[in-house]
């Protein structure tokens, strides 16, 4: 254990991740933070979708089914909550959050951190001379503004940090930085500023290692037969101090592994340059890092170093770029694959020859060569395989003429047809990414408490 350390532990690695692991980890750990990480890349399109349909929804209301467990304990034990479960309404969330505390008699306070929902705001940055070019491909915004439906700056962690000095119990975000929800609590315990290069380094390590949930305490590890009582698996806990230094743990109450290859692997996680890994905060080293097994599922990381950020922040832009749809039937033996490349030829054959060609389409053999392709091929074939076939267009109503053409093959394609079930494969939104910058002072963030 490390001398005047804070332990931070995370309960969600994703929107959907398990419900039980944060109610776990605050009935059952010594924690004195808990991070709940619920918003990916295309999340937020769907909560905006959603907050357009009703105005009181757009945020992760599993957030809302977790406190109705857990704020009596939460509050009890002094524990602080950071999440970005407000995703795209935190001012509804805050509201839900207030209204349970009410009917549950527990006197919280709850900080809002606002500002980086910038989608009312593209016309008048673009205006502004911003170009909001992509950074995978240098294509122009304009080319898709009028298909974008959310837009999020990743904002920086002192908001974080702001908040907690106001005195809140629950901070709640939009989007920050994953690794960020870890980060604003070690700024402020610690009281780190912003030209602390290396110690914000070292907090953002520690946040991205733990922001993905259990991926970091054995599950999704290569060496997973190694891991022991994965029904169990603990959620990650770092300790860490005001020098930066800390240790990744897990309650030994619960299953899993945390190794030096269990934490390397999750290193590895989303790493571009390793040596200029860039957040709102700081650019990390992560060829600085250095890992130390102490055994007992403990690990030690220290070493690690940090520049000074860059002057701008990275915007998450999604917008709809065409409709898909997606259906399978299941092929049995024998002639399994044979038959399967039958069906796919006459789904397609059928569609062109009624002047249906799309955008792209694809045929997957599931049991077979869906995941690995040619690479690990199966020397006998299969006796059943699930011919999964899919079309993507601008043309909704193409895409929708696709899914007449599964079912019919049931009774006049090959024998051995079944498993198709839930009706005809309907068209459905594509929502495409759009990565970009935009520059810091521009960007106006505000920290609310209630």
């Amino acid at each position: 254990m490390l001398k005047n350390a804070i332990k931070i532990a995370n309960g969600q690695g994703f929107w959907g991740d398990s419900s039980q692991a944060p109610i776990d980890l605050v009935n059952s750990c010594e924690i004195d933070y808990l991070t709940m990480d619920y918003l990916a890349e295309v999340t937020l399109s769907i909560m905006q979708k959603q907050k357009n349909k009703n105005p009181k929804a757009g945020y992760a209301k599993d957030f809302i089914g977790f406190l109705k467990e857990s704020l009596f304990q939460i509050k009890s034990k002094g524990i602080k909550v950071i999440t970005n479960a407000g995703g795209v309404n935190p001012e509804e969330c805050k509201k839900s959050i207030l209204e349970l505390s009410e009917q549950l008699n527990v006197d919280i306070k709850v900080a809002v951190i606002s500002g980086d929902d910038i989608l009312g705001k593209l016309g008048e940055f673009l205006k502004k001379g911003v170009s909001f070019e992509n950074l995978d491909n240098g294509l122009n915004i304009n080319e898709v503004i009028k298909d974008v439906c959310s837009a999020n700056v990743y904002i920086d962690s002192f908001n974080i940090s702001e908040a907690l000095d106001l005195g809140a119990d629950i901070v709640l975000t939009g989007r920050v930085s994953d690794p960020g929800l870890v980060l604003g609590p070690c700024i402020y315990e610690f009281g780190w500023k912003r030209d602390d290069y290396d110690l914000l380094a070292s907090g953002t390590v520690a946040g991205h290692i733990i922001e993905c949930g259990a991926q970091c305490t054995g599950g999704n590890f290569s060496g997973w037969e190694s891991v022991k009582d994965l029904e169990n698996i603990g959620y990650p806990i770092v300790e860490i101090t005001s020098n930066g230094e800390f240790i990744v743990k897990k309650d030994e109450k619960f299953g899993g592994l945390i190794n030096k290859y269990t934490v390397s692997e999750q290193i590895l996680y989303e790493l571009g340059d390793p040596e200029n890994y860039i957040s709102p905060d700081v650019v990390v080293d992560f060829t600085t890092i250095k890992i130390k097994d102490l055994g007992g599922n403990k690990v030690l990381v220290d070493g690690v170093k940090g520049k000074i950020p860059t002057d701008t922040f990275k915007v998450s832009i999604n917008y709809l770029k065409a409709y898909k749809a997606v259906g399978q039937l299941t092929v049995s033996g024998p002639n399994s694959i044979e038959k399967a490349r039958l069906i796919s030829e006459l789904v397609w054959g059928r569609l062109s020859k009624r002047g249906n060609v799309y955008d792209k389409k694809n045929v997957e053999f599931i049991g077979y060569d869906s995941c690995h392709k040619n690479i690990g091929m199966l020397s006998d074939e299969p006796s059943e395989v699930v011919v999964r076939l899919s079309v993507m267009d601008k043309d909704k109503e193409k895409v929708n003429r696709f899914g007449q053409e599964l079912a019919p093959l049931i009774t006049n394609g090959p024998p051995g047809v079944t498993g198709f079930s839930g009706g005809r494969p309907k068209a459905q939104e594509v929502i495409a990414y759009w990565p970009t910058l935009i520059n810091k002072k521009l960007i106006n963030t505000k920290v609310n408490i209630f």
